[in-house]
């Protein structure tokens, strides 16, 4: 499996070898996206959107191109979801250590329960859609409560 971070793709699939962590690889794939995510703090929200958005679309064929090579519909391994997920749930939020950890407990619980259409799509889609699309929702319910949250908070302080 770690020959598999020599090719490019896979190795971004592997979240740079984050995914073959022997257990909860999905956890060691989000915690890979968090210097990522720092990095992109840098950019504007233009910027950050454009990043966030060519991760996504991108992963569709990036985990699907992996899933195929590895013959498993959606290894373990394969954490570029939980990245782009995360890119997510921190869009538009300053990079704080309460932030980063919000987004960081909520994405991963909403991408190991998944809820509601998060599940449907988990259970239903293939290939790379089927691999990222519950990410993406993950992160967009994400970040959907961190930014309800800030309302709220601001509205009463």
């Amino acid at each position: 499996m770690k020959r598999l971070l020599l090719h490019p793709v896979h190795c971004l699939a592997l979240g740079f070898g984050s995914g073959l962590a022997p257990k909860a690889p999905g956890t060691f794939g989000t915690l890979a996206a968090i210097p990522l995510v720092f990095a992109m703090q840098y950019l504007n929200i233009v910027g950050y959107a454009l990043v966030t958005i060519i991760a996504a679309v991108a992963g569709l064929w990036i985990c699907g191109f992996t899933a195929k090579a590895l013959g498993v519909h959606d290894h373990p391994a394969i954490v570029w979801d939980e990245i782009a997920g995360y890119m997510i749930a921190m869009f538009a939020l300053p990079f704080t250590w309460y932030n980063v950890l919000g987004a960081f407990v909520l994405f991963r619980f909403f991408d190991i329960y998944k809820p509601g259409a998060i599940g449907w799509c988990d259970k239903n889609l293939k290939g790379g859609a089927g691999i990222m699309v519950d990410d993406l929702l993950a992160g967009v319910a994400s970040v959907t409560v961190l930014h309800l949250l800030q309302t709220g908070f601001n509205l009463f302080f």
